[in-house]
């Protein structure tokens, strides 16, 4: 038992020099608390650890990857075609997105039918509206694997894919929904996978993951839904993706939620941009910058 526990003590003081902890685990004089202690405090740095160095495979850091685009990379998908859907009223939101209207939805959330969830496209055939009425049982809190929506082979118009960038996200594409898993796939009959092309448009990394309040990509708005629908609060959702012209790959989308308790209402446009590319909105094309 003696030459065990030598044993392990040799082990945790070769980790302590190795990853350079200097006093992190101190051996104790008796006693296995201080024993239990020290090493949960060495998983404890090996978890934040592990979280900080999430993200990209290319060596990029996950904070230059939550990084927003900056207005001038924003404002170049705001052609005369998308403002005019967007009207007058738009304001950068200083995160990577532009405020609709004073944040105002303007939808209708005082109404009582069952939960919903539709999608519709365009005369050209393009992903166009997603709009649904929601509570906390339309919520899905199983991974797509698990629930047999997992990834495909399907691909969205423009989808041409581009690997080992560098100076942010390492692809450039996502497969970006209108209605999301998340918050639909508790309604019975409609198809929240990934190669739904009534709800799938081609999306870029950022546009479709960011999720902080100082990168406020479409993850970051949905969040606030899915926080008050987990509340059991009730709210109409809808999002519109954009198009410039007959390009293929949307501008943004344009997202509006309204509860009907009044708590949740805002109306803003995630541009369809990453800040380490540029995009040939008529073909999908990705050049890196």
């Amino acid at each position: 038992m003696f030459r065990l526990k030598n044993k392990i003590w040799k082990l945790i003081a070769a980790l302590v020099v190795i990853f350079g902890l200097g006093g992190f685990l101190q051996r104790p004089a008796n006693g296995n608390a201080a024993l239990t202690q020290g090493v949960q405090r060495f998983m404890a740095w090996g978890k934040s650890n592990s979280a900080q160095s999430k993200g990209s495979t290319t060596g990029t850091t996950s904070q230059s990857q939550s990084t927003p685009p900056t207005k001038q990379e924003a404002a170049v998908v705001l052609t005369p075609e998308v403002r005019q859907q967007l009207g007058n009223n738009i304001v950068w939101n200083g995160h990577g997105a532009f405020i609709i209207d004073n944040n105002q939805s303007g939808l209708n959330a005082n109404i009582s039918s069952a939960p919903y969830a539709v999608n519709q496209v365009d005369s050209r055939g393009r992903a166009w509206r997603g709009d649904a009425w929601l509570n906390k049982t339309t919520r899905q809190y199983q991974n797509r694997s698990t629930t047999g929506n997992g990834a495909t082979n399907w691909k969205p118009a423009g989808f041409l894919q581009a690997y080992n960038l560098t100076g942010g996200y390492s692809h450039a594409y996502d497969r970006g929904h209108l209605l999301g898993y998340a918050l639909v796939d508790g309604i019975k009959g409609f198809d929240a996978s990934e190669s739904n092309p009534k709800n799938i448009a081609t999306q870029t990394a950022w546009a479709n993951e960011a999720r902080s309040s100082t990168s406020t990509g479409q993850n970051y708005y949905e969040g606030i839904v899915r926080q008050a629908l987990d509340q059991g609060k009730r709210v109409r959702y809808r999002v519109t993706d954009i198009y410039s012209g007959t390009s293929i790959v949307p501008a943004g989308a344009h997202i509006q939620a309204k509860s009907k308790d009044g708590s949740v209402d805002f109306n803003v446009f995630v541009p369809n941009v990453q800040n380490n590319i540029e995009i040939n909105y008529a073909t999908g094309a990705v050049k890196q910058r």
